[in-house]
């Protein structure tokens, strides 16, 4: 147990919404309590498919605009500013 408690200690903490495999147990058990488990899984796999894809294409607009504002030249300057002679 504490083996496990000190791996999972060690490694780095992810924000990143689950994917197919978690929103896909998710919905396997909610599936299995109305009789449909497979379908559940199923539905929950492309939820969370669906999910992972619209965070990251967030994360990557985010960065975008990040690297936009934040551009600089070789010398340091902003890349907008005036260029001395």
């Amino acid at each position: 147990m504490s083996f496990a408690l000190a791996v999972g200690a060690a490694l780095p903490a992810s924000a990143e919404p689950g994917g197919c495999l978690k929103y896909g147990a998710a919905g396997a058990v909610g599936g299995h309590v109305v009789h449909h488990g497979v379908l559940g899984a199923a539905g929950g796999c492309a939820t969370g498919m669906y999910v992972r894809h619209r965070y990251r294409k967030q994360q990557r607009k985010d960065a975008a605009a990040y690297r936009a504002e934040h551009a600089h030249d070789a010398d340091g300057s902003p890349a907008d500013a005036p260029r001395q002679p």
